[in-house]
């Protein structure tokens, strides 16, 4: 079967509903074979399991899947990398609208006015944080109706934050969350970005899918947050970074304990300091945001010193 299609072809295909149908049925077999290594459905047990007249109308549709959704080989059926993606979003039901979540109150400080206290919601389908006091948005991202579905209250706003950081942490790879293609970043001037003096970040990362075109633009400080040196240095002084919501960070920036300032140019290379308690972490960045080095410094007398 012809594999080399448009998009209006590819999703022409799942117009039908017996097709889906197949989609489901495999999945559905790979589930329950999950113990023996099976990972594909012969053609007997797809008709066994099909609402379909006929073997030559299911032989029609499993050849209109074939090359796109399905492959097949000695033995049955299985899916493609389309037909993995296409299937667990219809059987999480994500095509459909978010239940609504009310309002959850929740930790961290204003990336604009610094007050504490912020509010979840769902707005246009994101899940938006807005601080209680002067209601500016803080932060949105994408959420799913299986996440409102299996979680509610501080459990939604903890599976925000590991899809989240699951999501940076890729990003900061070069790897793209969603297609797994190219992310390309760059370091700006926040002066320059359309939040202006509201926000208290001299420098931010824009990054940017070359395939997909996914974009996200964070504060220098917050896109080093999940780099593995600051991981370990703050959980020695005990904070798990990685279970932490990246709102949580703007305290840091209001308090000056996080810091970004460029230190070269020709080639350009900034430095970000992540303080706790009395020590810091620096770590050096080129124009892409990649951590070139990293240096820890403990404060003694006034003075910093680096530690052994």
């Amino acid at each position: 079967m012809e594999t080399d299609r448009t998009a209006d072809d590819v999703f022409g295909l799942l117009a039908d509903g017996i097709r889906l149908d197949i989609l489901r049925t495999v999945a559905r077999a790979q589930q329950e074979n999950r113990k023996t290594g099976i990972a594909k459905l012969s053609f007997s047990d797809i008709h066994d399991r099909v609402d379909v007249d006929g073997t030559s109308k299911l032989s029609y549709h499993l050849g209109e899947l074939t090359g796109t959704f399905l492959r097949k080989h000695e033995g049955g059926y299985a899916f493609t990398h389309a037909g993995e993606q296409m299937v667990r979003f219809v059987l999480a039901e994500n095509y459909r609208h978010p239940s609504d979540i009310g309002t959850i109150e929740t930790d961290g400080a204003c990336l604009h006015c610094g007050e504490t206290g912020l509010r979840a919601a769902l707005h246009d389908q994101y899940f938006l944080l807005q601080c209680a006091a002067c209601e500016r948005p803080n932060f949105s991202y994408t959420v799913t109706p299986a996440q409102v579905q299996a979680h509610d209250g501080a459990a939604l706003i903890d599976a925000v934050t590991w899809a989240l950081v699951g999501d940076l942490v890729k990003m900061r790879q070069g790897v793209c969350p969603d297609c797994a293609g190219r992310i390309d970043t760059e370091v700006l001037d926040a002066s320059d970005q359309p939040v202006g003096d509201t926000v208290p970040a001299s420098f931010a990362t824009s990054s940017e899918c070359q395939q997909c075109l996914r974009f996200m633009s964070l504060p220098l400080t917050h896109a080093v947050a999940y780099h593995p040196e600051s991981v370990a240095f703050h959980w020695e002084h005990g904070v798990d970074i990685m279970g932490t919501g990246m709102w949580e960070f703007h305290r840091y920036l209001h308090d000056g304990e996080w810091t970004a300032e460029q230190i070269e140019t020709d080639p350009d290379e900034y430095r970000v300091a992540l303080r706790r308690d009395a020590a810091t972490l620096r770590l050096y960045l080129d124009e892409n945001a990649a951590v070139t080095r990293t240096e820890r410094v403990q404060r003694r007398d006034q003075r910093d010193r680096r530690s052994r």
